[in-house]
């Protein structure tokens, strides 16, 4: 009884600690791509020998073993997608001009590969567990399966919150195939078929006739019970993200400045020709870099590249051009004026 008595809070912090978990990795992917996609082929590799090995026992530890190995397996091949590496043969957005019927096939091809990636691995589960007295990996695999294409599916036809702030920047490019709707007519199907699952996987639960039997049926019901949850969210006025925020922090600005390369001239050019160069026509002075607030910090890395290498255009372009401007005021005052006391400057004051 106490195996099962933990199985709902369990499937809750895997849930809401996987899902973060995810996110978190695939931010790191791109300070260390090799070592990331080893270690997600190391972790689908250890995932799946830990679903063959725990399918071998119909125990209470191997029903949580099973489960969670399921779950790492299915984040391995999430990761995939969000990172960017498995996606489809047109990971580009949405046309704006298309018509419905070339948005479906656009949307296919965005995410093709990823599609079959997760097939493919739903296939692996079913072979190794196949025949096994413990099959709870491949039931939640499947479960997974079909509540994230249900999920998949109504983000496109459209739903009233979409929850995608975090996506990942190599993959924003699939918002542009979300829609935003006070609601779709699959969507209430989408939620009683998700009802009906969890009711039916629940009523199972309380009457199984083993200890195994109860904690894998608890386990299951508890995953269908939160991709109704995940559903339910799409119809809330205000989006639930905040959730998992702590593991996509902001990057702040100072991180994109140090990401600059060391050529463009900073130091050798803007330095000392704003030390010596006199005073220049108002008209003639290049615009001020805008301040910057205590917002700016979440701004892009591309922005805030974008506006520090134009100041730096702008103080060589006006350090070439004051310097060219004094060379020809020396040369003409050299020619015709007698040497002039050297405390004294060309308006006559005194520097």
């Amino acid at each position: 009884m106490g195996a099962t008595a933990i199985a709902i809070p369990y499937v809750v912090f895997v849930w809401w600690f996987s899902t973060g978990a995810v996110l978190a990795l695939v931010g790191l992917a791109a300070r260390h791509p090799a070592a990331f996609k080893w270690g997600t082929a190391a972790a689908f590799v250890a995932a799946l020998s830990g679903v063959a090995v725990s399918s071998q026992a119909a125990e209470d530890a191997n029903a949580y073993c099973a489960f969670t190995c399921a779950i790492l397996l299915w984040g391995t091949v999430e990761m995939s997608l969000l990172a960017g590496w498995i996606t489809g043969p047109r990971p580009e957005p949405c046309p704006r001009d298309c018509t419905p019927a070339s948005r479906v096939g656009f949307a296919l091809q965005a995410i093709a590969y990823h599609e079959l990636a997760l097939i493919a691995t739903a296939g692996l589960v079913f072979a190794v567990t196949s025949g096994a007295p413990n099959r709870l990996s491949w039931w939640t695999f499947a479960a997974l399966l079909v509540l994230r294409q249900s999920a998949k599916i109504n983000l496109f036809l459209g739903v009233r919150t979409l929850n995608d702030e975090l996506l990942p920047q190599q993959v924003r490019f699939m918002r542009s195939y979300f829609a935003k709707k006070s609601i779709n007519l699959l969507f209430p199907f989408s939620i009683a078929a998700a009802t009906t699952a969890t009711v039916l996987v629940a009523a199972a639960a309380l009457g199984a006739k083993s200890t195994f039997d109860g904690v894998a049926l608890s386990l299951l019901a508890s995953l269908i019970a939160l991709g109704l949850l995940e559903h339910g969210f799409m119809a809330l006025p205000m989006p639930v993200i905040n959730l998992w925020r702590w593991s996509a922090p902001a990057e702040p600005v100072m991180a994109a400045v140090a990401a600059l390369p060391a050529s463009l001239p900073v130091t050798p050019i803007a330095r000392p020709v704003l030390a010596v160069v006199p005073a220049t026509p108002e008209a003639e002075r290049p615009m001020p870099a805008p301040k910057t607030s205590m917002s700016a910090q979440k701004t892009a890395a591309a922005l805030a590249r974008q506006r520090l290498e134009e100041q730096f255009r702008q103080a060589y372009r006006q350090a070439r051009a004051d310097a060219q401007a004094q060379t020809i005021t020396g040369l003409a005052a050299v020619s015709v004026t007698p040497p002039v006391d050297p405390n004294t400057t060309a308006q006559g004051g005194v520097p």
